[in-house]
């Protein structure tokens, strides 16, 4: 495949992978705890439609961070649902994820929004020093921090351990509604982030953004070890996942594969992924909640 191996390829495939990364990083985090979100997409469009809806009153900046707090006002939504009333994860967020949607049909008219500064999408898909634009460099710091965080504090093994069990985290004195809960609205925030990226990068909030973003980013994390049930997964192993369908997706691309076959295989490999993962021995899995306790 000439040309697929050089550093302006991966420049842009990985600038595009950013995208489903960002909000990968906040579904690592859920997934952990044990729970999960199908919503993220819906969220993702629709913060970006209120980033862009808002330009004219307040400003491209000011109407980016309404924008992201719409996004956490959504996981904040699905963690009442979830966490306080007791629907499960995958029901709750499958409904709100119809929900989110058709706000964001409504707030447009299912038609696209035009932003206010083209110029800006120009800065964003700038790319800095042959590798990367800004959208991928804040992908690996928010990676990097997720990292830290997951691997080195208290709070972090919590997460674990809550997942893990979290009947014997509330035994060790951990909150696991508060973290659960938590958990959606960074979730969400993370998917508002990236939606009023997108929607910056495109000068345009559409309705439509994100449709198919949830199998890819839930194919993202599980292939970099982070279990559906919950108590394992890691920032490096969701950064190896997304790099792995990027290239993946950016391979198929450059033979011409359509899009409904790119869509079939995410799915058999999300698919082949949970196969084996319960395959794994239960005695390899890590005792977080004993280690949190401890």
């Amino acid at each position: 495949m000439p040309g697929f191996v050089s550093l302006t390829t991966f420049s842009l495939g990985f600038d595009r992978g950013s995208t489903v990364g960002l909000v990968a990083i906040g579904l690592t985090v859920l997934l952990i705890a044990g729970k999960i979100d199908l919503s993220v997409g819906s969220v993702f469009a629709l913060s970006g439609i209120v980033a862009i809806m808002l330009q004219p009153a307040l400003g491209l900046w000011p109407a980016a961070v309404v924008g992201v707090l719409a996004g956490a006002a959504c996981g904040a939504f699905n963690g009442l649902l979830s966490v306080v009333f007791k629907v499960n994860s995958l029901v709750a967020t499958l409904a709100t994820m119809l929900i989110f949607r058709s706000i964001a049909h409504w707030l447009t008219d299912s038609q696209p929004m035009a932003g206010t500064d083209i110029m800006f999408s120009v800065r964003l898909a700038q790319i800095y020093f042959d590798l990367f634009t800004l959208r991928s460099a804040l992908f690996l710091f928010s990676i990097l921090l997720l990292h830290i965080w997951l691997s080195r504090t208290v709070s972090g093994r919590n997460l674990f351990a809550v997942g893990s069990n979290p009947v014997a985290a509330e035994a060790s004195g951990i909150s696991a509604d508060r973290i659960a809960f938590l958990g959606f609205v960074f979730a969400s925030a993370m998917a508002g982030v990236a939606g009023v990226l997108q929607s910056l990068a495109a000068n345009t909030g559409s309705p439509v953004f994100g449709s198919e973003m949830t199998v890819a980013v839930i194919a993202a994390v599980v292939v970099g070890g982070t279990r559906i049930e919950g108590g394992r997964g890691s920032a490096l192993g969701t950064l190896g996942g997304v790099l792995t369908i990027a290239a993946l997706t950016t391979a198929m691309e450059f033979q011409s594969v359509p899009a409904y076959v790119q869509r079939v295989v995410a799915g058999l490999i999300l698919i082949l992924l949970v196969l084996f993962d319960r395959t794994v021995p239960t005695n390899r899995r890590t005792n977080s909640a004993v280690t949190a306790a401890e």
